[in-house]
Order: structure tokens, then sequence, then C-alpha cells
């Protein structure tokens, strides 16, 4: 480095200055947007009011809450995760739960960051670090997903942040698996990030004959959840018993399929069907595309692209499952980064920004009149914005591996980009 250089240390401070500047402007516009709005934070008033029950001795899954008369659709562990929102007034509640959610958009980019270029978390480059992360936070914060999530003080950051943190633990951590677990524990579908840590982990394990941070991350995941839930058994077996063997099940409970806010493929195919159960349709093309991504994403994995295998998963997640409402797709934020890191294309990565920032899915008839039963070609094609996304992901992501050697060591492609990164960063 040429004495003229500046080291990092010593670097300006103005541009992070001006990234937490406009960051911070962003998130108080969004702030008094949401409260013109007027939302109501529905979903952490059920949050609140199933801790209170928990706290009361009373049945977790009889309890309604709300003027819509909402139930509880998480495990157990969940009311005890929320116990400390009893501990404030309503208002403060509310206040906090947007604070929190807004933090955890930040953490969510700088994970997704780290995620995808591994080598910014360096010491180096922690300035550049978080100065892209304001600035992506700062434009992220508007898409509807991460909207809506606020609106109804949601915890699909949350779990988002949890997962990304034990995807980005250095290589032979301990506590790699953990936040995992504990979010399969609150909200079960996170749990097809331990198929993939399992599935890819056993690949490898096969081929290089020894354990790897896949498998480890699997199993500490799988003791986690295995803990977290039988400790629940013990502590409330009269609703562990009630969630493991009916409400589990009873996918109505959570609300319509039909619904436009449902944007899992089981949405989409009662609203082409005009139906309210798509049976075994959904059934069927869940069992396919399922098992047709989740190739892909172990493909990923066992070529070293674990960003790739992070997304096509959560997305998988998002597809399968019986209801994905709109604010659950909050994995719109990692996948925006890792497609213009890979593409460099503003065209590509601003028409799927479009996607998720436009509210398309609103735009058609939404009411509780349910007259997404009666949707036209145009209203299906808009209020399927989401799943068509995931669809064109994956076959994206498919088409660029199609003929592509497979690299040998999974961590070549990552120590190839951090090096000439490094070397980048050496020359200036």
């Amino acid at each position: 480095m040429s004495p003229s250089t500046p080291s990092p240390s010593r670097a300006r401070p103005w541009p992070l200055v001006a990234a937490a500047a406009a960051c911070l402007i962003s998130f108080a516009a969004f702030w008094v947007a949401q409260r013109v709005a007027h939302v109501n934070m529905l979903d952490v008033m059920v949050y609140r009011a199933e801790a209170e029950t928990l706290r009361a001795g009373g049945d977790l899954y009889a309890m309604r809450a709300t003027s819509a008369n909402l139930a509880m659709t998480y495990p157990p562990f969940a009311a005890v995760l929320f116990l400390p929102l009893t501990l404030v007034g309503v208002p403060l509640m509310r206040t906090l739960s947007t604070a929190g959610n807004l933090l955890l958009v930040v953490a969510l980019v700088r994970l997704s960051l780290q995620l995808v270029r591994p080598v910014l978390a360096s010491p180096a480059r922690r300035a550049d670090l978080w100065r892209t992360t304001l600035w992506v936070a700062a434009v992220v914060v508007w898409c509807e997903p991460v909207w809506t999530t606020l609106r109804y003080g949601q915890i699909n950051l949350l779990v988002a942040v949890a997962v990304l943190w034990d995807f980005t633990r250095r290589e032979g951590s301990r506590w790699a698996g953990l936040g995992i677990g504990l979010a399969t524990a609150v909200k079960l579908t996170p749990g097809l990030f331990v198929v993939l840590l399992l599935v890819a982990g056993l690949l490898l394990w096969r081929r290089d004959r020894g354990m790897n941070q896949w498998l480890r991350t699997a199993l500490t995941a799988t003791g986690v959840f295995l803990v977290t839930t039988l400790a629940m058994a013990v502590a409330l077996p009269a609703d562990s018993k009630t969630f493991w063997t009916r409400t589990l099940f009873e996918t109505g409970r959570v609300g319509h399929a039909e619904e436009t806010a449902n944007q899992s493929l089981s949405g989409v195919l009662a609203r082409l069907m005009h139906t309210d159960a798509p049976g075994l349709w959904w059934l069927a093309a869940a069992v396919l595309l399922g098992g047709a991504a989740m190739a892909l994403a172990v493909r990923a994995a066992v070529r070293g692209d674990r960003a790739v295998a992070v997304v096509v998963t959560a997305f998988t997640a998002l597809m399968v499952s019986p209801i994905s409402w709109s604010h659950h797709w909050v994995w719109c934020v990692p996948l925006l980064i890792l497609l213009y890191d890979r593409t460099r294309a503003w065209g590509a990565t601003g028409a799927v920004a479009l996607a998720f920032a436009s509210f398309a899915l609103w735009w058609v008839p939404h009411d509780p009149g349910r007259p997404e039963l009666d949707q036209n070609a145009g209203q299906m094609l808009l209020s399927a914005v989401y799943p068509l996304t995931a669809l064109a992901v994956f076959a994206g992501y498919a088409l660029t591996v199609r003929g592509s050697r497979p690299t040998a060591d999974p961590e070549v492609p990552r120590q190839r980009v951090a090096l000439r990164e490094r070397q980048a960063v050496a020359k200036e």
C-alpha cells in the first residue's frame, strides 16, 4: 500500500455517515407512512394474547384474539418467546415491535451481503460492508413483504435473520445450527433448511470421507429443535399434544387458500381452479416442484455455492407451504443482493425488485367476500407475481448450471472470489 493511500481505519467517514443518514431518513419516512396508513399491527396483538394466555394457564389453541377472531397457529414454544410482549403496554409494545423490525431489516441486509460476499466480513472491508448495508436497507424496507411484515408486527424478519446467522458463521463454529433449530421450533417451515444441510452434508461426507460443516450444522439444528420441542412437551403437555396431533393439520385455521395474500403454489392453484381446496393437485405439484428445486439447492451446496443454496431453499419452502402470506417473502432481500452480485445486470435485478415493490398482487379485488374465487386470467397473473418470480429464479439457475463442470472443492469458488477481492484491495 502506498503512503498516500489511507488505511481502512483512517478512511474518510463521510461515505458511511451519508449512508447512515440516508437509512435513517428512509426509516423515518417509512415510520410516518405506516402511521398515516393506520396500520393495525394485528399479528403482534395476537402474539401478545398468546403470551397472556400462557401466563394465565389457559388453552393456547382455544384462544381467539382481536376483532378478526384469530387463533394461535405456531408450536407452543412461540408463546414462550412472546412472553416479553406482556411486560409493557400496548402502545410501547407496538413502538418497540416496529423499531425492532427496522433493526432486523438492517441485520437481514448485512447477513445477506456476508452470505453472498463472505470477504466483506473481513476487518479490512467492514466499513464497506456497513456502508452498503445501510444503503440497501434504506431501499428494501419499501418492498411489499417488508412493509407488510411491519404492518402486522410479524416475525418473518426474525426468522430469516436467525437462519442467515447460521449460514454466515465461520467454518467450525459450534453455534451454527442454533438459529435454524430455534426458528424451526417457532415456525416449522425453516425445517427445510435442515433437509438441505443434512442431504448436502451427507453427500460431502460420502465424497470426502469426513465430517463437514453442513453436517455439523444439520445435527446441531436438529438437536436444538428436538430439545426445545421436548421441553415444551414437558412444560406444556396439553398444548403440545393439541398442536402436534390436531392444529398442525388444520390448514384452514390460518386462512383460505385462494386469498390473494397467499403467494404459495397452493394459492395459485386455488385461484386457477376457482376453489378453496386444490387438494391432490396441490400435493402432487408441491412434491414435484419441491423435489426439483431442492435438487438444485443441494447441487449448489455441494458445488460450494452457499448463497444460491440458501435462497433456493427459502423460495422452495415458500412455494410448497400450504399458506405463504405475502409478508413471508422477505427472502426477496437476499435474492436481490444475490441476483445483482452474480449478474451485475440492473435490468434483471430491477425487474425482480419491481415484482416485490410494486404491490401488484393487491391490484386485484380482495375482500371478505372472497372475490378471488372468480378471478380472470389477468387477475390470476397479478396475484401470482411472487410464485412466478420464484419459478423464474429456479429456471434461471437451472439454465446457468446446465452443462457447467462441478468444482472439486466446495470451498474453491469462495476462496477464488475472496482472493481476487483481496488482490484488488492491495492494488488500491
